[in-house]
């Protein structure tokens, strides 16, 4: 009887010694939600932040959510993450995949983002706070410093009226009217606002006016130096709009007329180790260049994150005459031993996994057979870092909450 007892209360410790162990291990589980990887390299887990070890790029958090059930694939990032992986998404549409012609571009500034900042008074330029190509520049930061006669006078004007106003009371002049000409005067030389109205608090004339920036945008040229002499209309500098870039090649005459505006194309870049950008076809030449009889294309791509660069090499593949079926952009199809998926965006902003079948496309886009549906919304760059992450969170059974 006491061997009966004594084997029970054993049996007792060894369940509840279990038990906490489950336990701990399952608090452990549920504090291990997140881990740093890398959007260039998504096979990098760290557990604290840092850098990559192999790019040196600073690492991201990943946040998991759910638990190892049915919904354990879906995917949750924040805003800021998204923006740090690069997550672009595309959606489900027809699209030409027959084969593609490869033409060799060069990326270039988008010139319909470029802004140019011309003086609005003559004078000399005191002082420039902008003296370097390639930095970046807001509306509203000062940009240099300029004495200019004309300038001051218009400023007494404007602080004369506003000191009769308040002494004389002559019910013969407008002084309103005085006061507003000569402060639309100083707005259309350049002052803001706040400058007019804090030249009015102070009363006080200064001997040279800050003149503020009224583009945004990367500087590509400086054309003055502190002390040259400005007349009103001559450029000071010129900005570009670097999230937004062209990719430019050349198609022969015989080829011309295959492609049209608005044509869905993906650019390829050697520099960034060929990562693939989609984008669409802006403009095509009307006439021949004369001396080679070629046609100019011209192709718009984003930039959001700013890694590519003006005078990069850029390989432009463009669909050939052939049927159109509901495709996926290429990039966004994972394929290994079972099979091919996509990480389709759900309507709560989450990404989950789904198996599709693809049909023989083009280094562009793969035809659907099934899987998909038009209008679907699909993750087209950085789909092996959700990828990555799901095989993080699942173990190797990354095949665990996949939609079928």
């Amino acid at each position: 009887m006491n061997k009966i007892i004594i084997g029970l209360l054993l049996f007792t410790l060894v369940f509840a010694a279990c038990k906490q162990r489950l336990s701990q291990q399952s608090i452990v589980k549920e504090q291990s939600k997140a881990y740093y990887t890398c959007s260039m390299h998504p096979q990098v887990h760290e557990e604290h932040p840092g850098n990559c070890p192999i790019c040196g790029m600073k690492l991201i958090k990943v946040e998991l959510t759910g638990s190892n059930s049915m919904t354990s694939a879906k995917i949750m990032l924040t805003a800021a993450q998204l923006q740090l992986a690069g997550i672009q998404t595309d959606t489900v549409r027809e699209e030409n995949t027959g084969l593609e012609k490869t033409l060799t571009g060069t990326v270039t500034t988008n010139e319909n983002t470029a802004a140019e900042l011309s003086a609005r008074i003559a004078g000399r330029i005191q002082q420039l706070f902008i003296r370097t190509v390639g930095e970046k520049i807001a509306t509203g930061q000062p940009v240099y410093s300029i004495y200019s006669e004309d300038l001051q006078e218009t400023e007494k004007e404007y602080l004369l009226a506003k000191q009769q106003q308040k002494v004389l009371h002559n019910p013969d002049v407008d002084y309103g009217q005085l006061i507003s000409a000569a402060e639309n005067k100083l707005q259309l030389w350049g002052l803001s606002t706040a400058q007019i109205r804090n030249l009015a608090a102070s009363g006080r004339v200064s001997a040279t006016t800050t003149v503020l920036s009224k583009v945004s945008g990367t500087v590509s040229e400086i054309s003055v130096h502190e002390g040259d002499y400005v007349t009103e209309g001559m450029t000071i500098l010129k900005t570009q709009a670097l999230n937004n870039l062209w990719v430019e090649g050349q198609l022969y005459a015989s080829d011309a007329g295959k492609y049209k505006e608005n044509d869905r194309v993906s650019v390829v870049l050697p520099d960034l180790n060929g990562q693939i950008i989609n984008g669409k076809v802006e403009f095509i030449n009307p006439e021949l260049s004369d001396a080679s009889k070629v046609d100019l294309i011209r192709v718009s791509i984003p930039n959001p994150q700013g890694l590519v660069r003006p005078g990069m090499l850029a390989y432009i593949s463009i669909g050939g005459s052939g049927s159109r079926f509901l495709a996926v952009a290429a990039s966004a199809v994972i394929t290994d031993g079972r099979g091919s998926k996509v990480w389709v965006k759900n309507a709560d902003g989450s990404f989950s996994a789904k198996m599709i079948t693809v049909g023989s496309g083009n280094s562009s886009y793969a035809p659907v057979i099934t899987g998909l549906n038009r209008g679907d919304i699909v993750v087209t760059n950085g789909a092996y870092l959700l990828n990555s992450e799901a095989t993080f969170k699942n173990g190797s059974d990354n095949m665990a909450g996949m939609k079928m």
